[in-house]
């Protein structure tokens, strides 16, 4: 339940803490048999809040691997959500240097990395999208022309799944277990 009602809430909301707080006391309300008293919404919004407190966690090899691919290309991280949150996750991780630039994006759509291309002037023949979600990596990186690499993840979240598309003939789509593993191709 609590995803169908976050994909509405995206809809209205868009991504981030906010978002996923409506979601929860959304979800709550229509599950519970008993009132829903003022009580129990801030105490609901207590449990979305302590995600902002949570440590970013770095995946095993990924600095490393930053630093090596940054050293050799032009990094670009586009994240989606809410502009300050995510600006906070990318000061917390302590991955910012790596990065040429950072687009902090309401979508992860065709006309979004098009948008991305045109503004730094990418040559599709040679850019690389990287990333674990079919939905907002993957599929909409090849749909703009660009290469994709997709690194699969246990924990991408459920509304990020789709099927991969296949790349067209003049692209490139690589699969990856691991983040480390771009080492090997680039």
């Amino acid at each position: 339940m609590l995803n169908d009602v976050e994909r509405s809430s995206i809809a209205t909301h868009g991504y981030g803490l906010h978002s996923f707080t409506h979601s929860l006391i959304a979800t709550f309300e229509k599950l519970s048999v008993d009132p829903v008293t003022p009580e129990l919404h801030d105490r609901i919004r207590s449990f979305a809040h302590q995600i902002t407190d949570h440590p970013i966690e770095i995946l095993t090899g990924v600095p490393e691997t930053l630093k090596y691919l940054g050293e050799r290309h032009h990094l670009i991280l586009m994240t989606k959500g809410h502009p300050a949150e995510q600006s906070g996750k990318i000061e917390r991780s302590g991955l910012k240097e790596y990065f040429s630039a950072i687009e902090i994006v309401a979508e992860k759509d065709e006309s979004t990395y098009r948008s991305a291309i045109a503004k730094y002037a990418l040559a599709t023949d040679v850019t690389w999208m990287i990333g674990n979600s079919p939905k907002s990596d993957i599929n909409p990186a090849l749909a703009a022309g660009l290469h994709a690499v997709f690194i699969p993840h246990n924990n991408t979240w459920v509304l990020e799944h789709e099927e991969v598309a296949v790349a067209p003939a003049s692209q490139q789509l690589l699969v990856v277990d691991r983040f480390g593993d771009l080492r090997n191709h680039f």
